[in-house]
């Protein structure tokens, strides 16, 4: 299988020199469209979803599997598997298929903190996992994020004993939109999986544009503690279908596979066959994402507010006012911004959804704050 090579696609559509060659991706990838996109009077843009999904391959590959629906996954499972494996490079016996990246976060949290482990995260950051091992008993050491709004690596480093058993890592980090140097990201991952495991989110992996960032699937394949869990729920456009993926070493894939519960569904393993072949949609979103970007950092700019510049699909920034009141603000205004992110309450994520709606955005966001 041919691996896209994003950042280097990026750049040759000169995403900041006005998106040269979209004209021309916009017709392709608007073939993978639904038929109509509801011009919704809410834009909803506070959970990181993209709204251009899922594309016209995936979705007749739901159609044309309702006939097999009444069979067990295991007839197309294999398939998928063999598929993932090529993409990162390793062995099937590495890939752990989830129903949705949380629930290999949930899976992993489980396994590792079910006996009194304590794992080590960022603060704030991703809390799926970390909620969810606390409710077995795991004591989780939240590290509060620098001065940058990054890991605090060093931090994080010093919080561990012979008590930790995992070391949450989200990068790009959900909520904050920042990136680990990757030199420090290698040394950070190798040095502390010698000590306890660490676990690498990449949620967001697809949307970097830094020149050959690495997946810590290159730790995995050389043997390392290191667990790397990817999603088809962001630039695939499939978050409604809830599947993801593990990748680690055999051993430990197969202490996971023992605690996966919910599982994935025939339909959503074969949209995500095909939404694996489909570049032009990949491209398509990967492009719409910065163009959106790029409008909320102008609205951002216009307003003088302070903001993180994003490897992600959305963006967090300072408004000067609480969560709440500008949450509710907003609602009045028909946009939907994310959720409380403490300690930082006056501060606010917000997903790139639709040119419209990020237009409907700047709009509401002016109108609040004027």
């Amino acid at each position: 299988m041919k691996t896209i090579d994003r950042r280097q696609w990026l750049k040759t559509v000169g995403l900041s020199g006005g998106f040269a060659l979209l004209g021309g991706l916009d017709v392709l990838a608007m073939q993978n469209l639904p038929t109509s996109i509801p011009q919704e009077v809410i834009a909803k843009l506070n959970s990181n979803e993209n709204p251009y999904g899922p594309s016209k391959l995936v979705r007749e590959a739901l159609t044309n599997t309702f006939d097999i629906a009444c069979r067990y996954p295991s007839i197309v499972f294999r398939e998928l598997v063999a598929m993932i494996a090529e993409k990162e490079g390793v062995s099937k016996n590495h890939i752990v298929v989830t129903g949705g990246s949380t629930e290999g976060l949930r899976a992993v949290g489980l396994t590792y903190g079910l006996k009194g482990g304590e794992i080590i995260a960022a603060d704030p950051t991703f809390q799926a996992m970390l909620r969810y091992a606390e409710n077995f008993g795991t004591h989780v050491h939240r590290v509060p994020v620098d001065a940058n709004m990054g890991h605090d690596l060093e931090a994080m480093a010093s919080r561990v004993t012979n008590q930790t058993s995992l070391i949450f890592v989200c990068n790009p980090n959900n909520p904050t939109g920042t990136l680990i140097e990757k030199n420090k990201l290698r040394d950070f991952c190798s040095s502390m999986g010698e000590k306890t495991v660490v676990f690498s989110d990449e949620a967001y992996y697809d949307y970097i544009t830094e020149p050959d960032y690495p997946s810590m699937v290159e730790l995995v394949k050389k043997g390392h503690n290191v667990i790397v869990s990817k999603t088809f729920s962001k630039v695939f456009g499939m978050a409604g279908l809830r599947i993801g993926y593990l990748v680690t070493r055999p051993d430990i894939a197969t202490r996971l596979k023992s605690n996966i519960m919910a599982n994935t569904n025939i339909l959503a393993i074969e949209a995500a066959k095909q939404a694996l072949k489909d570049d032009a949609f990949y491209k398509f979103s990967l492009a719409k994402n910065e163009e959106a970007k790029n409008i909320i950092y102008k609205t951002l700019n216009d307003l003088g507010l302070e903001f993180i510049k994003s490897h992600t699909n959305f963006v967090f920034f300072k408004s000067g006012r609480h969560i709440n009141s500008l949450s509710q603000d907003m609602q009045k205004e028909k946009v939907i911004i994310g959720r409380p992110f403490p300690p930082f309450h006056n501060w606010a994520r917000i997903s790139t959804g639709t040119i419209e709606q990020v237009k409907q955005f700047d709009i509401a966001l002016k109108k609040v704050m004027s």
